[in-house]
């Protein structure tokens, strides 16, 4: 199967929020190397650049001002690859950076070179592509959340079977805070959708939410999660009863 699997900066981040954990990375990288070892094909999309740049430029705080989030964005780059790079490499895989905008995606003709760039690379069974937002240049992030829309245009790009979209929390929760374990229509459950969210991250539930819609609607069945529970990734590849799933109902 073809999993792509999103990163928020929530789950990625130190809980100070100016460098990544790297602890969380070992963690999260040693479950998808176990996917892999088992014949999955993984694509990780994300986010936690950005965050990765701020200690390095003496900052403690997500700035507001765009230029210089995109320089702690081109700062921060290299050491969230490099990081990624430490912790596959400890179970034999190479990782690939793929720094994407909107745009990429969009057009047929750049698109397509996209698609077929992570076919070669999955064809070598050994290779974990790892999708970013070209943060250091794109503004659409202001727009489309942390990354949440990109995992989407990423899963139907590559055909994938699953999405799965980590965050803080166990997944969407009702209004008594109860996970909601399976949906069957994305938008009779907008209503749930918080606006709150970390202080390093710039998606919320809603933009998650939009994420899924996108997916479920190009027939991928797509689940929100818990990055900082371990094993949630194994529990949801496997179908248990692990975050929230949302199904893509019958196809025509």
């Amino acid at each position: 199967m073809r999993f792509v699997l999103k990163f928020g900066s929530g789950i990625l981040a130190s809980v100070e929020g100016n460098t990544l954990d790297g602890s969380q990375f070992t963690r999260l990288c040693r479950e998808v190397s176990s996917l892999v070892s088992q014949g999955h094909q993984c694509l990780i999309v994300s986010s936690g650049a950005v965050a990765a740049g701020l200690g390095a430029l003496g900052l403690n705080e997500r700035p507001e001002d765009l230029a210089l989030r995109q320089a702690c964005a081109a700062v921060g780059q290299s050491k969230l690859m490099a990081l990624y790079a430490e912790c596959f490499g400890t179970d034999g895989l190479q990782v690939a950076q793929l720094l994407l905008t909107h745009g990429d995606v969009d057009s047929r003709t750049r698109s397509e070179n996209v698609r077929t760039t992570l076919s070669r690379l999955l064809e070598r069974g050994n290779v974990v592509p790892i999708i970013n937002e070209n943060d250091s240049v794109a503004t659409e992030e202001l727009k489309f959340g942390d990354n949440d829309r990109l995992s989407a245009e990423v899963a139907r790009l590559a055909q994938a079977d699953l999405l799965v979209l980590l965050t803080s929390v166990d997944g969407l929760l009702d209004n008594n805070g109860a996970r909601i374990s399976q949906v069957d229509d994305v938008d009779a459950v907008m209503s749930f959708a918080r606006e709150d969210k970390g202080r390093l991250s710039v998606g919320g539930m809603v933009s998650k939410l939009q994420a899924v819609k996108l997916a479920v609607d190009a027939g991928i069945l797509t689940v929100i999660g818990s990055g900082r529970e371990p094993g949630q990734i194994a529990a949801i590849a496997a179908g248990l009863n692990a975050g929230t799933r949302f199904s893509i109902g019958k196809k025509p």
